[in-house]
């Protein structure tokens, strides 16, 4: 079947699915004091990261337009995938939803699907990598559908961040909670709720020891490993996402494990050192 896959541009794209590049990714645009940023290929990650840290309101986003989710569509009858952020965290996945009636007026006989992730970064990673492999497997339109919104329901993602300061400033977090972090180097374990939602489920003293809690919280979470693409972004950290394979590997046989590097909207969420996890 041929397909199409578009995702907003939270999405994590590993080194492989750069090279191939069948995903197509709609920018998102990070405001900062009055100052907006692309979130394309112009995107400068370590500017943007002393102007947030220097910022005392931090970023806001503003979704792409229908009309850009339209475009990324095609202008053909191809069936088309779209993968977006937690709508509990942007307005992206109404912006996608609004593109498809446009894209769907002019072309009534083009089927297309918006996914809301219920999460960021590499969580949106694997939901594309999942209709891709269905895609390619041969499955129906309608059956890709079933099986990637079932796939959604069960997925987790967690994360640990270097500071809190941006979810503070977003108003994610608690001003006491932050404190914390930065007084008494307690780095919390946040994960996505299966609303999409962000919550706190564990936390360590120090980074390394909050990674190896939530490599432990992996545990508790799953047990199907072998039937799982175990997945990783990291906000100019690679040692510590490499800490985190290392931990996976001896605990958990997971089917495969792909790492990411994040930029723009990811920046936003994870800042400079974090970590997420998707599974």
């Amino acid at each position: 079947m041929d397909y199409r896959i578009v995702g907003d541009s939270c999405l994590d794209l590993t080194p492989e699915m750069k090279k191939e590049g069948k995903i197509r990714i709609v920018p998102l645009t990070l405001h900062v004091d009055g100052v907006d940023y692309r979130d394309d290929e112009t995107f400068d990650q370590k500017n943007f990261i002393a102007v947030v840290a220097a910022s005392q309101t931090g970023p806001k986003s503003s979704c792409p337009s229908p009309e850009d989710f339209k475009q990324a569509f095609g202008e053909d009858d191809v069936p088309a995938f779209c993968v977006t952020l937690s709508a509990e965290l942007s307005g992206s996945y109404n912006s996608a939803l609004l593109g498809q009636r446009l894209s769907q007026e002019d072309h009534p006989d083009k089927k297309i699907h918006v996914f809301n992730s219920r999460s960021a970064c590499i969580g949106e990673t694997l939901i594309a990598l999942k209709i891709e492999e269905y895609a390619e497997a041969g499955e129906s339109f309608e059956a890709i559908v079933e099986k990637v919104e079932a796939y959604i329901r069960h997925e987790e993602t967690m994360f640990v961040l270097d500071n809190l300061e941006t979810l503070r400033k977003n108003g994610r977090l608690t001003g006491v909670k932050a404190a914390l972090v930065s007084v008494l180097n307690i780095k919390p374990v946040m994960m996505a709720t299966p609303e999409g939602t962000i919550e706190q489920c564990s936390m360590g003293r120090g980074t390394k020891k909050a990674l190896k809690k939530m490599v432990e919280e992996v545990g508790n979470k799953v047990s199907d490993f072998e039937n799982r693409i175990f997945g990783i972004s990291h906000c100019n950290c690679l040692e510590r996402a490499m800490f985190v394979k290392e931990e996976i590997e001896k605990r958990y046989p997971f089917k495969k494990i792909v790492i990411a590097d994040t930029a723009g909207v990811g920046t936003m969420y994870a800042n400079d050192g974090g970590v997420v996890i998707a599974f």
